[in-house]
């Protein structure tokens, strides 16, 4: 009997000495692994890198946040190579390094358009997960060599909240390429400003020359945050929509994984967010501002969380006659001048307009470029009249003459203020030299 009590003490004393112990239990069919962890083994990922690849798989995490909506589970936005999904585990961590491990639900999206890897999100559920700092996604629940090598991601959104840093948000959700549209660029920025919206976020893979330096000039400014979208360093990103005729591993740069991340990583830092592209102005007609759109819409029905905003084309190749925008100060920066284009295509019948929206965060669960996926409450068409999207770019209607074209000057409305910010802007950014 002495000797059975000496091995047990020498045992604990063994089990003590080890880095961390693992307790592996069964509750429910759902696999729980407590492990204690050293303090600094965990190596934690910067918020700026958002692509983190999943070891022994060919998935990746992005980012992770508490969703309240949801009992407190743990969301990880990823991306999924859909054809080859092996059983996923969560491990998610406290401040102190104590770690759970628990199995995981995959919830790809819907909208794939035929593309190989999807926008998923990997969904955690288990005990004490709102005290959890960081989290990592794992294809080995009791493989304990995680602690060393592998990116935990930051777990936001722990706190609930309804006192937002910003009431207005743009979400760009890619610029790529060598995209140099200076002129448009700078003139969307600044109506932007003149609308309402406080905060713009671009996820950039690349840009042109030009661009840059208005990026750096909004950036000082405290209007843009630049979130780094190095995509292309890991797959093979698609410049299209569809698969058959684009083809790549992923649709658009990962358009749909970055407006989801855009929506989550807002969730409570502000009050609406706007899922629209870079040279799109969603822009109120009945109203002078978003403020005073937004209080009436929602006003009319809280529990309506997505407004619709029909897109409208302003072909780039039809000009205003007068010319009365056409400004020697523009003449060499790169770019459309919207001002000058304000005849708009008319509404086709029986083809579908890609519509965009404003969201409420905190009613959103998933969503597409066009519509919202999975939604708590409501969505709302928002009438013609009251709100649409300028949009200035390639005619989609080619053929039809400025006679044929809508007359639609609602930009101008704002040229005493956007004239004199946009020269400020392009000043400020080295782009514009000053005259006197």
């Amino acid at each position: 009997m002495e000797s059975k009590n000496k091995f047990t003490v020498l045992l604990l004393l063994s089990c003590m000495a080890t880095i961390f112990s693992t307790l592996v239990l069964k509750h429910k069919d759902t696999l729980t692994i407590t492990t204690h962890l050293k303090k600094n083994t965990i190596k934690i990922q910067e918020d700026s890198h958002l692509i983190t690849p999943i070891k022994d798989s060919e998935h990746f995490m992005v980012s992770a946040f508490i969703d309240h909506r949801l009992d407190g589970a743990i969301r990880v936005i990823s991306i999924i190579k859909r054809n080859n999904l092996q059983p996923l585990y969560c491990v998610y961590c406290t401040p102190e390094h104590v770690c759970e491990t628990v199995e995981t639900e995959v919830q790809i999206h819907a909208d794939h358009f035929g593309f190989p890897f999807h926008v998923s999100d990997v969904i955690c559920k288990g005990k004490n997960m709102q005290s959890a700092s960081h989290v990592l996604i794992t294809t080995h629940p009791t493989k304990n060599s995680y602690n060393l090598k592998i990116d935990y991601l930051l777990i936001k959104n722990n706190v609930v909240t309804d006192n937002f840093k910003y009431n207005f948000t743009v979400c760009i959700s890619n610029l790529f390429g060598s995209y140099n549209n200076i002129l448009q660029f700078a003139q969307t920025m600044e109506m932007y400003k003149l609308l309402g919206i406080q905060h713009v976020v671009i996820y950039k893979t690349s840009s042109g020359p030009d661009l840059k330096k208005l990026l750096k000039h909004y950036e000082s400014e405290g209007l843009l945050e630049i979130v780094s979208w190095p995509i292309d360093k890991f797959l093979n990103a698609s410049s299209g929509w569809n698969f058959q005729e684009h083809k790549g591993d992923l649709h658009y740069y990962g358009q749909l994984v970055t407006l989801n991340e855009c929506i989550y990583r807002h969730m409570y830092q502000s009050r609406y967010v706007l899922l629209n592209d870079i040279d799109e102005i969603i822009m109120p007609y009945k109203y002078s501002n978003l403020q005073s759109l937004m209080e009436d819409l929602q006003s009319a029905d809280p529990s309506k969380g997505v407004f619709i905003i029909e897109n409208h084309v302003f072909p780039k190749t039809q000009f205003e006659d007068s010319g009365k925008f056409k400004r020697k100060e523009w003449k060499n920066i790169a770019g459309i001048n919207i001002m000058e284009h304000i005849y708009r295509e008319p509404e086709r019948k029986n083809v579908y307009n890609p519509a965009k929206m404003i969201v409420n965060p905190r009613k959103v669960e998933q969503t597409s470029v066009h519509s919202s996926l999975m939604i708590f409450g409501e969505s709302y068409h928002v009438p013609f009249n009251v709100c649409r999207i300028v949009h200035v770019r390639e005619p989609l209607q080619g053929s039809l003459t400025k006679e044929e074209l809508f007359i639609d000057k609602r930009v101008w409305d704002f040229e005493k203020d956007l004239i004199p910010n946009v020269d400020r802007t392009l000043k400020l950014s080295g782009l514009l030299k000053d005259s006197s």
